[in-house]
């Protein structure tokens, strides 16, 4: 038998016949850019000169009284404890500290519609609110101690508000 020995040119495809020029093109660019230096401008600004009205056309300032306009107060939004959603947590480890708040809540005309244990880290009791119910979480602060309201957090219910209680609310 006979040995095929053939020899050939194997040419690239277009596409990296393409990408060897452009790469080619941007390193000639880049090289003949490298030894100007950039100019630097001085910018002037130019200005008209102020023109001062003719004494005759001038007419005397004229005093306005200096009357403070009235302050108008935001309204503060009604809060109907009863409307309002309530649930309290006890993160503590005091049995009954949710249960007991929630009572609290409850006499303070609040719709207290549960209370449990809440696992996880909490640096103080805390009242946690949906944004639309920021007016009715300070009032809950208020009525039962608590010294911390923040917007609510992942995974508590966005239309009440969350009480989660710490061993200083004990």
């Amino acid at each position: 038998m006979r040995v095929r020995n053939e020899r050939g040119v194997v040419f690239p495809s277009p596409v990296v016949m393409l990408s060897v020029v452009a790469v080619a093109m941007a390193g000639i660019a880049y090289v003949a850019t490298q030894s100007e230096t950039p100019a630097e401008r001085e910018v002037a600004t130019v200005s008209q000169p102020q023109e001062e009205p003719k004494p005759s056309t001038r007419v005397p300032a004229q005093r306005l009284p200096t009357k403070k306009p009235p302050t108008i107060k935001k309204a503060e939004p009604v809060v109907e404890r009863g409307k309002v959603y309530v649930e309290v947590y006890n993160n503590s480890g005091i049995t009954g500290l949710a249960g007991a708040t929630a009572a609290q809540a409850s006499d303070a005309g609040w719709q207290v519609v549960g209370s449990d244990n809440w696992y996880g880290t909490i640096p103080a009791s805390t009242v946690y609110y949906p944004q639309r119910l920021e007016a009715a979480a300070k009032l809950l602060a208020l009525d039962l101690g608590i010294g911390r309201v923040v917007p609510a957090i992942d995974p508590m219910d966005l239309d009440r508000l969350t009480v989660i209680l710490t061993a200083d609310a004990a």
